[in-house]
C-alpha cells in the first residue's frame, strides 16, 4: 500500500477558449454596427459677404484694476457701484454700436467684473468684449519680471 500523498494538481486557465470567445464577440460588434449618416444634421450655411469693414466702431476701454479700482479710456473713476459705472458709461457713450472692452486684472475680483457688465447691461451697451493678452506676451513679461528681480 502506498499511503504517500499525492501533489495536488495547480488549476490551469485555458486562455484559448477565452480568446475564441472574445474574436466571435468582436466579429459580432463590427458586423452589427452601423455607420449611416442618417444621425447628422443636414444644414446649409449660410453665404457671408466678405468685404473688409470699412467703419471701424468705437470703442470704450474700461479697466478693471487688482484692488477693484475702476478706469474708462485711461481715466480713474471714483465709481464704487453699479449705478456710478453706469453713469460713467452713459456720459462717455456715442452710439447704439459702441463697443465696450473690459480689461481685467487677472487677480480682480469676479464681483467687479459682474458689475462692470451690469452696468453696462443697464447703460444700453450689448456689444461687450474682454480684453486678454496672449501667452506669448506673457510668458514675456513674466520673463522680465523675472530678470528685474534678480
Amino acid at each position: 500500500m502506498n499511503f504517500r500523498r499525492r501533489r495536488a494538481e495547480e488549476p490551469e486557465i485555458n486562455l484559448i477558449p477565452f480568446i475564441d470567445v472574445l474574436l466571435v464577440v468582436l466579429i459580432f460588434l463590427m458586423l452589427s454596427t452601423t455607420f449611416s449618416q442618417l444621425t447628422q444634421v443636414q444644414i446649409t450655411l449660410p453665404t457671408a459677404n466678405t468685404e473688409r469693414q470699412t467703419t471701424t466702431p468705437e470703442t470704450l476701454t474700461l479697466t478693471i484694476q487688482a484692488d477693484g479700482r475702476y478706469s474708462l479710456n485711461q481715466q480713474a473713476l471714483k465709481a464704487t457701484t453699479v449705478a456710478d459705472i453706469q453713469a460713467a458709461l452713459q456720459s462717455a457713450q456715442a452710439g447704439p454700436q459702441t463697443v465696450l472692452v473690459i480689461a481685467a486684472d487677472q487677480n480682480v475680483r469676479h464681483q467687479a467684473v459682474i458689475s462692470a457688465m451690469e452696468a453696462a447691461r443697464r447703460s444700453g451697451l450689448s456689444r461687450v468684449t474682454f480684453a486678454a493678452q496672449s501667452s506669448v506676451a506673457a510668458n514675456s513679461q513674466a520673463a522680465d519680471k523675472r530678470s528685474t528681480v534678480k
